[in-house]
């Protein structure tokens, strides 16, 4: 049976993640790596998928689910009438080379019985795989991968190659389960003494609360803070330092409808934000590893043009395809992995990425000259190519259009260009980037504002209003207080009967069908702290801005699931819908708690 999107939570080793929900499941784990094909799926198929269940055997009992504080580290309780039994699940992080998930049972009071299932299906379920018990657990091993669990109970075979287990759990007494990769011929590990399991649980609390130590925001909203730089870093890929979108594909952004993509790769743009959530939180090696990576994948960019999205491992090659044997979440299919956004053009990301090298500069390290002649170059190319139309930010598949978000990352681009060459004395054609960037800014005054909604629109003549225009006063390209972005921002919170894109606090990114997609998607919820942004840059000279800026942030920390995590989208019965958790979402929660506690400032 589906779990709704947001009972799930998150563990991780920055090499990929599991989801885990709060009826015990592992239902969604791709290995050995975040983008790798999975082998637990019954997110997006119940049936076929794959999972790792260790549960009461009496489902009707009571849950809980938490972090262990300061980590990512997660709890599953269990009550019952029966007794108390509490699931620990974690990733070490030193140690256990392949990427172990530890899940740790105890029975805290009373007596429950349990049962666990580990029915993996290898490569999306498309490759079968042999199962071979042993006194220490149990091998699965498929054509390309095998995996290795080892149990302190005794196992055996269910569901044509699963291994499962029934046992019961007394006062004080636990049970282990660790699954990982192994290779083949090898005997399956022995399961380390309860002092042993124990240690690495404490080794693994302490490096998530040391690196959780260096966070230097101390505001109002700690907590939430703290929660999305934990999710952010767990998102991270650490043998590169690429940061993902999303750990999950084909998460419906409609329930039955076909608005399912694959976020399990870094896309320029929301890195490049997530390098500005990092240095806001002052955790620069974090910013410094993707500047790294960037740095890289420019040197293989030989024409300049972008690519807007890239493997953690930096490769291009991303096809879209279908799995036609897999019915999707809740019945939502196609269920597609790879993404064909791969081979659009979407020219906002020379913005994004300048801003975030700009900042890296100031605050972390400064670039070399060779990667300054790379950025260089790009500039010149932004200069010949940013009259073109793209797909934008939202990734339009229809016809590419003049979007104003586009043609505003492209002023940052060349102003953060300017800029640098400024600060650092960079050779570099300053007349003509100071004419370009004037260029666009002028075209975008005419072009892009619509006297009659008075209002920035989505596209060059279009009457849709966008609420990525929000970005505006966030890079600086318009004060918070002029006249036009205040038109917008007006425009933008009326209520979408009568134009507007707010629901009361949700914000749609854009108005329904306007993508000619079928079916209505939900509210937007990174749009929903990009709005808390505008209005606490616009509340410096306007306490009722400033005023309705945190009511609604502080109403959106209300629609985070259980544990604090966001999916992409917010459904019209306050579900989450899409990729989860998203990255974006939770690194514009940071810039608005950022910028909300520094203008409000000793307030109550």
């Amino acid at each position: 049976m589906y779990q709704p999107i947001e009972n799930y939570g998150v563990i991780g080793n920055m090499r990929t993640v599991a989801l885990a929900g709060m009826h015990g499941s592992i239902d969604w784990l791709c290995y050995p790596d975040i983008d790798s094909p999975s082998v637990f799926g019954a997110l997006l198929d119940d049936a076929k998928g794959g999972r790792f269940r260790v549960a009461p055997a009496d489902e009707a009992v009571r849950r809980k689910q938490f972090y262990w504080p300061s980590t990512n580290i997660l709890v599953t309780r269990f009550f019952n009438e029966e007794g108390i039994v509490e699931l620990q699940d974690f990733m070490p992080l030193d140690g256990c080379a392949s990427g172990c998930i530890y899940r740790r049972l105890r029975c805290v009071r009373g007596s429950v019985r349990f049962r666990a299932e580990c029915s993996p299906a290898f490569d999306y379920g498309r490759q079968p795989h042999r199962l071979t018990l042993g006194k220490n657990g149990a091998r699965f091993d498929s054509p390309n991968l095998s995996l290795c669990l080892s149990s302190s109970v005794p196992l055996r075979e269910c569901n044509g190659g699963g291994a499962c287990a029934e046992f019961t759990l007394s006062d004080c007494q636990s049970a282990l389960f660790i699954l990982g990769g192994c290779r083949e011929g090898d005997e399956v590990p022995s399961l380390p003494s309860d002092a042993e399991a124990e240690h690495i649980f404490h080794e693994t609390v302490k490096y998530w609360r040391n690196w959780l130590s260096a966070c230097t925001y101390h505001g109002r909203w700690r907590e939430q803070v703290h929660r999305s730089a934990l999710l952010l870093k767990l998102l991270t890929y650490q043998p590169t330092g690429a940061i993902v979108a999303a750990p999950t594909c084909s998460l419906p952004e409609v329930i039955g409808g076909a608005r399912n993509w694959d976020y399990r790769y870094t896309w320029v743009r929301d890195a490049a934000f997530t390098v500005y959530a990092f240095l806001r939180l002052g955790f620069k090696e974090e910013a410094a590893a993707f500047v790294h990576w960037m740095a890289d994948r420019s040197a293989d960019d030989a024409d300049a043009s972008g690519r807007i999205l890239l493997t953690v491992h930096g490769a291009t090659d991303i096809p879209e395809q279908t799995l036609d044997h897999w019915e999707g979440y809740r019945g939502s299919a196609p269920v597609r992995i790879g993404n064909a956004a791969a081979g659009q053009y979407q020219s906002d990301i020379y913005g994004e990425a300048m801003d975030s090298l700009y900042l890296y500069n100031k605050y972390v390290s400064p670039i070399s000259y060779d990667f300054w002649q790379r950025i260089r170059h790009r500039i010149d190319w932004v200069c010949d190519h940013w009259q073109l139309p793209d797909n934008g930010i939202w990734e339009m598949r229809g016809e590419r259009r003049d979007f104003v978000y586009s043609k505003v990352m492209n002023w940052v681009a060349l102003d953060r260009g300017i800029r640098l060459a400024e600060k650092r004395s960079f050779p570099a054609s300053r007349e003509r980037w100071i004419a370009e960037r004037d260029r666009i800014y002028e075209e975008v005054m005419t072009r892009g504002w619509n006297a009659k909604l008075n209002a920035f629109t989505q596209s060059y003549g279009s009457d849709d209003l966008d609420a990525s225009l929000l970005i505006m006063p966030l890079v600086f390209f318009m004060a918070p207080t002029d006249p036009r972005m205040i038109g917008t921002l007006d425009a933008i919170m009326k209520e979408p009967r009568d134009g507007g894109l707010v629901s009361d606090s949700l914000v749609y990114r854009y108005p329904p069908r306007s993508d000619g997609l079928a079916g209505e998607e939900g509210t937007f919820n990174m749009c929903s702290f990009w709005l808390v942004e505008a209005l606490t840059r616009a509340g410096q000279a306007d306490p009722d801005k400033l005023e309705r800026a945190r009511i609604i942030f502080e109403r959106m920390l209300g629609f985070a699931n259980h544990l604090g995590l966001y999916a992409e989208q917010t459904g019209r019965e306050g579900q989450a819908l899409g990729n989860f958790p998203q990255a974006f979402t939770h690194l514009a929660l940071i810039s608005a708690a950022f910028n909300l506690d520094r203008v409000l400032g000793d307030r109550p």
